[in-house]
């Protein structure tokens, strides 16, 4: 049997993942440097509401609050002997809700990067990452978890560790880097040499690409690099709602829903299947790119000058 992703990916020409957990929940009450995987256990109810939220603006898939419940990141609240408990937790609440539901949505278990650089350059071995990686996603797993969503990984070594992770528990899985204005990320790995990872693992994802970054006009650059590649697994474009400002005590992204519906059905044109957004993406953003991915008819596939000329475009002048 396929799995519940690969199966929706197969009947849909694109599928809409859902926007930012640690904004949204900083907006809802979270403290500054409180680690949100946190909430799984001391804010069930705001963390399932969320989830609702980001559901009822039409999300297909729906990440779990676990991005930085891995044992060295919790060291960090000294929560490090809870991962196990965390990561059930957390995708037992995206279950929850989307058992409230009369659609098909995926519970996609949120891994992030363990926060260590990697050998030969830091001291965190392959080896040591695949463990941390195995921990976590048995537990989501455990909770019900339908597909291991990687992300914001910088490393080809990590990318490798979660893939092994990925196996070693027998779930289906989607990796993404995070990639820099210049076109690499944070280590350097360009999007030819991720599209060429993926072709070369054991266990390769179900599907593959970029998030976070600096917004949407750079991602779907880095997007195109994929597309031209020549790798035919499906895409993910799920870029941050440009840059961050403090406002009335939050966090306010400077792409507004219009940008990101912008981004969405260039996205969309470029053959991207998979498409949502990460910080600052609010279920307001979610539904504007539904809305719009709905309604603008099919366009050629966009050029990078078209990417940046229409992105520019709806952010206006000054901005």
């Amino acid at each position: 049997m396929p799995d519940q992703l690969s199966r929706m990916l197969g009947e849909r020409p694109w599928l809409l993942a859902d926007g930012a957990t640690g904004t949204n929940l900083y907006n809802m009450g979270l403290a500054p440097g409180q680690a949100p995987d946190l909430w799984c256990e001391t804010h069930p109810d705001k963390v399932r509401e969320l989830h609702r939220q980001m559901i009822t603006s039409g999300a297909d898939i729906i990440l779990t609050n676990s991005f930085g419940a891995n044992a060295s990141r919790l060291r960090l609240a000294k929560a490090q002997d809870r991962v196990v408990s965390l990561n059930r937790t957390a995708a037992r609440l995206a279950r929850e809700a989307v058992a409230e539901v009369g659609r098909a949505v995926v519970v996609a278990g949120s891994i992030g990067p363990i926060g260590e650089i990697m050998a030969p350059m830091g001291r965190l071995t392959e080896a040591e990452a695949t463990a941390m990686f195995t921990e976590q996603a048995q537990a989501l797993k455990d909770g019900g978890a339908d597909v291991l969503w990687i992300e914001t990984v910088s490393a080809v070594e990590e990318m490798r560790a979660a893939a092994k992770a990925a196996q070693t528990v027998g779930m289906p899985w989607c990796g993404m880097m995070s990639f820099e204005p210049g076109g690499r990320s944070m280590m350097g790995v360009t999007p030819p040499q991720l599209a060429s990872l993926m072709d070369r693992l054991p266990y390769p994802p179900v599907a593959y690409g970029a998030n976070c970054g600096t917004g949407p006009a750079e991602l779907l650059m880095a997007v195109a690099g994929f597309a031209a590649s020549g790798n035919e697994r499906p895409l993910i474009a799920k870029p941050n709602a440009g840059v961050p400002r403090y406002q009335d005590g939050g966090l306010i992204y400077d792409a507004t829903p219009e940008v990101m519906a912008e981004f969405g059905v260039l996205a969309r044109d470029l053959g991207v299947r998979i498409i949502g957004g990460c910080c600052g993406t609010t279920p307001a953003h979610l539904a504007a790119m539904r809305e719009a991915m709905i309604a603008a008819p099919r366009g050629p596939r966009p050029s990078p000058e078209r990417i940046s000329a229409r992105i520019a475009q709806v952010m206006g002048p000054g901005e």
